[in-house]
């Protein structure tokens, strides 16, 4: 039996969904059973809160393999309550990487480490940015906010790398790390088939969404920070955060050799991807 945490969240409900077209049992463990309701998957779910030990223990029960596709963070209260044959497959993020500290990537890396340290048979799944998502907003926020702007205003002309991954080879990566004899505790970065500067990721992004890409404008990433805060104010515009616009000057390239070898997964190219998503948002 597999167990699945966060199974109402995107990523959670889109394994739910190839589970069950694949024919393999599964238990949803859910914290609220009305949004799992709501996704009308069907399958019976177990309600738990990662906060509560006993309760995650009980919904764990029985399961021979547990994925989660909670916060990282969570990784050493997963392994407390996992029975002890489970081979566990979690989900991390390669914000891991960032050189600029925050809550979401020291909860990562955390979340690493204990699993690493704990022993236990499996692996954390460490994506890149995903788009395509049921619900997913990355891309149509983005394509939002083109529409408004005449220039694309990027923090060092976007020249900085990215490797955005869809959800949907996300949702094979996960499908195969479940089926993998993992003996040790590993981690593996999955990311798209290559790295490209944002400035062209963004010029892709309005070309799917069937806009003209406009011309972009480098400039200093600290008066973009300070702004940031203003497009809460403006109506019509995409909320932007300062520290997604930090983000923007560092690099995000990551080698998938593990991901093809191991995972026996190559992903789609962005042109694919990107013309899947935009079809599903109309």
């Amino acid at each position: 039996m597999i167990a699945v945490l966060g199974a109402s969240g995107r990523s959670g409900a889109a394994l739910c969904r190839a589970l069950a077209a694949a024919g393999e049992a599964y238990v949803p463990v859910v914290r609220d059973a009305a949004k799992w309701a709501a996704l009308g998957l069907g399958a019976a779910p177990r309600v738990a809160d990662l906060r509560d030990p006993e309760r995650l223990r009980a919904a764990l029960a029985g399961a021979r393999r547990v994925v989660s596709c909670a916060h990282a963070r969570w990784a050493p209260a997963i392994l407390a309550a996992a029975p002890a044959e489970a081979r566990l497959v979690l989900m991390g993020s390669t914000r891991r990487f960032s050189r600029w500290p925050d809550a979401h990537g020291d909860g990562v890396r955390a979340g690493e480490a204990a699993f690493l340290a704990g022993h236990r048979p499996g692996v954390m799944l460490h994506p890149t940015m995903i788009y395509g998502a049921e619900g997913e907003d990355n891309v149509q926020r983005l394509a939002a906010l083109l529409r408004r702007l005449p220039v694309a205003p990027l923090p060092g002309g976007g020249r900085a790398l990215v490797q955005p991954i869809h959800q949907e080879d996300v949702t094979r990566c996960l499908l195969a790390a479940l089926r993998h004899p993992w003996r040790r505790a590993e981690a593996i970065v999955i990311a798209g088939p290559e790295p490209l500067p944002y400035r062209d990721f963004l010029a892709a992004v309005a070309r799917a969404a069937g806009l003209r890409p406009p011309p972009v404008l480098a400039v200093p990433g600290a008066p973009l920070r300070l702004l940031a805060p203003l497009t809460r104010l403006l109506p019509g515009v995409p909320r932007i955060r300062a520290d997604e616009v930090r983000r923007l000057l560092e690099d995000k390239a990551f080698d998938i050799g593990p991901m093809r070898r191991t995972l026996g997964v190559t992903p789609m190219p962005l042109a694919e991807g990107l013309a899947r998503t935009f079809v599903a948002a109309r």
